[in-house]
């Protein structure tokens, strides 16, 4: 007879054992969870800055503008508006909601396209749900000719850049 065993006695090798096989298991998933932690954790203690861009910009040269013109900066979110008295800056986010407001050339005025509001060119509400008028915003020129616009800086209606 030869000494081999049948199959329902053999035994599996010893390198495999069950209590191995879930320790194994268990310090990887303790692995993975700590790595985890040390993942968010960081994230977390890492500074979260916002980069935005600067309250002041630089529209151009007066020249560039025409006469009873009414120009809209789409990222900087302003009006530059060219009139017989001067030059002014309006803030072009509705009052309401915040939604960016559009320059209507056929009908002269600033209307916001979310809720209604309508605006005259000097930034009054005629009607809408906006509770206020359009900010005017601090315009200078620079030293070196161009036109700046503060976006942080209100200021009252009525006060005209004259070059």
């Amino acid at each position: 007879m030869s000494e081999t065993t049948p199959a329902t006695t053999r035994k599996l090798p010893a390198d495999f054992d069950r209590r191995a096989f879930f320790t194994k298991i268990g310090l990887g998933s303790l692995g993975i969870a700590a790595a985890g932690t040390i993942v968010f954790s960081y994230e977390y203690l890492s500074p979260n800055v916002l980069y935005e861009p600067s309250a002041i910009i630089n529209a151009g040269k007066p020249e560039s503008f025409a006469l009873n013109s009414v120009t809209m900066d789409v990222n900087s979110g302003i009006y530059l508006v060219r009139a017989d008295e001067g030059y002014f800056a309006l803030n072009a986010v509705c009052t309401h909601l915040g939604c960016l407001t559009a320059w209507n050339q056929d009908l002269g005025i600033i209307a916001c396209p979310c809720h209604g509001s309508k605006f005259k060119r000097t930034g009054e509400k005629i009607e809408g749900p906006a509770p206020k008028p359009l900010p005017w915003l601090k315009t200078w020129v620079s030293d070196e000719g161009d036109l700046m616009v503060d976006r942080s800086t209100d200021i009252p209606p009525l006060q005209y850049l004259r070059i």
